[in-house]
C-alpha cells in the first residue's frame, strides 16, 4: 500500500515539474523575435553584399542597418532577462558534452549578435553612409572616415555573419535533432514554455 502511494506521488510530482515552464512568456518572445529577425538578416545580408537588390539596393540597405540597429538593445535586454531569470537546466539524460555545447552555442550567439551590428555600424560610419533607422532618425557616425578600414571591417563583418549563421544552424539542428529523434521536451520548452 504505502508503495503505491509512493509512486502516486512520485508520478504526480514528475507531472507538476513538466507543467513548469522552462522559459517565461518574456523569454520566448525575445528569443523568437530574435531569431526572426536573424533568419530574415542572414538572406538580406547576402543580397546586399553581392549587389542582387537591384533598384531596391539602397532600401534594403537601409531595412538591413535599420534591423541591425534594432537588434543592438533586443540582445542586450536577452542578456540582462537570462540573467535574471535563468530558465530551468535542460534533463538529466542530457550527456556532459552536449551541455557544454548547449551553452558554449548560446553565448557565442549572445556575443557575435553584440559584436556584428556594431562592426556594421562602424563600418558604415568609417564608408561615411547614413545609418537611417526605419526612416524615423539617423544615427551619428562613430568612427573617423576611412573607406580603407570601412572596406576590411565589413569583410569581418562578412565573417561573422557566417559564424552567426553556422551556429543558428547548429542550434537549429539541435532543436530538431531533440524534438525528433530524442524525442524530449527541449524544443518544446521554447515553444510552450
Amino acid at each position: 500500500m504505502s508503495r503505491d502511494i509512493t509512486t502516486a506521488v512520485l508520478e504526480r510530482a514528475e507531472s507538476h515539474a513538466m507543467m513548469i515552464p522552462a522559459y517565461t512568456v518574456t523569454a520566448r518572445v525575445l528569443h523568437w523575435t530574435t531569431a526572426f529577425l536573424i533568419l530574415f538578416m542572414i538572406p538580406l545580408g547576402i543580397v546586399i553584399a553581392n549587389d542582387w537588390g537591384g533598384a531596391a539596393q539602397d532600401f534594403l540597405y537601409d531595412l538591413h542597418r535599420s534591423i541591425g540597429v534594432t537588434v543592438i538593445p533586443l540582445v542586450i535586454l536577452r542578456i540582462i532577462y537570462r540573467w535574471r531569470h535563468p530558465p530551468l537546466p535542460l534533463p538529466d539524460d542530457i550527456v556532459p558534452m552536449q551541455r557544454f555545447a548547449a551553452e558554449a552555442t548560446h553565448w557565442a550567439l549572445y556575443a557575435l549578435l553584440i559584436v556584428q551590428p556594431f562592426t556594421g555600424w562602424i563600418a558604415t560610419s568609417a564608408y561615411r553612409a547614413p545609418v537611417v533607422v526605419f526612416g524615423w532618425f539617423e544615427l551619428p557616425p562613430i568612427w573617423p572616415q576611412d573607406r580603407a578600414f570601412s572596406d576590411r571591417l565589413f569583410f569581418f563583418h562578412a565573417l561573422i555573419g557566417i559564424a552567426i549563421a553556422c551556429l543558428a544552424a547548429a542550434h537549429i539542428g539541435a532543436a530538431l535533432y531533440h524534438h525528433f529523434v530524442r524525442r524530449d521536451r527541449v524544443l518544446l520548452r521554447m515553444i510552450s514554455g
